[in-house]
């Protein structure tokens, strides 16, 4: 479903994508990994066409993401940032069918049609109690769910998520990581995240992507990718990996930095 040939990116002079050719397979959960600065989130800003490199072409269903309209691309992918932005003082409902307006024709209004959307969207991500509440009272939690009932409520084909459980608690980390499955598996998301926590990415990811210095290290699945020599090369760290029994995951224990 997605593609991408000969990616080459510069911020400020500086390449941070060199030469990169990916593809992801739909109705998969895809998970990138990687340290800072290594082209994680620049990778899905290139996907998504809110950044063009200075080479290569994305392809979506065998198509330039140039060539496709703005409200039929978002039909097809959304994009939940890492940075929130500031929000107005809004109710979680408005700010859900703000996903709505990929579907809607030039000052057209929502109809029942979208509001039935909007209601699924908020009963999904478990939001419908929050409806009416300013999403400016919500904690860190709860406004990332609202934010995600906002992407969802597009209906994309393509979910695109930039470190959706930063600063959350472990709790609500993993109420995400389990929206996230639900997503795929029950509604047919083909989802693509960075994330940061591995063990997550490892217990989550139908596919794990590992990039450095601004290129690919690995793309596998989990069990294939995850292992001491990536973790040694990559994130600089010596660790233990060992096969949980009865999920088949790869879980990584007694992590120590290497020292030169």
């Amino acid at each position: 479903m997605i593609h991408a040939e000969r990616l080459v990116v510069r911020y400020y002079g500086n390449k941070v994508m060199d030469d990169v050719s990916i593809g992801f397979e739909p109705g998969l959960v895809h998970s990138i990994l990687g340290p800072n600065g290594c082209g994680k989130s620049t990778l899905l800003k290139v996907l998504s066409r809110q950044l063009q490199g200075e080479h290569g072409v994305v392809y979506v269903d065998g198509k330039d993401v140039r060539a496709w309209g703005t409200k039929p691309f978002a039909r097809q992918m959304a994009m939940l940032a890492q940075s929130q932005e500031r929000l107005t003082d809004i109710s979680v409902y408005d700010l859900v069918s703000y996903g709505r307006f990929p579907h809607k024709g030039f000052m057209q209004r929502l109809d029942g049609g979208d509001r039935q959307v909007v209601d699924w969207a908020l009963q999904l991500t478990g939001m419908s109690a929050f409806s009416t509440r300013s999403v400016q009272e919500l904690s860190g939690g709860e406004r990332q769910r609202a934010r995600i009932a906002m992407a969802v409520a597009q209906q994309p084909k393509v979910l695109l998520l930039d470190e959706p459980t930063t600063y959350l608690d472990i709790c609500h980390q993993l109420e995400i990581m389990e929206l996230v499955v639900h997503l795929n598996r029950v509604e047919q998301m083909t989802v693509i995240m960075v994330l940061h926590e591995l063990n997550h990415a490892a217990a989550f990811s139908d596919r794990i992507t590992v990039m450095r210095r601004g290129a690919i290290y690995a793309q596998g699945k989990p069990i294939d990718v995850i292992c001491p020599k990536m973790l040694r090369d990559v994130f600089q760290v010596d660790a233990f990996v060992e096969q949980e029994v009865e999920s088949g995951c790869p879980v990584i224990k007694r992590m120590k930095l290497l020292r030169n």
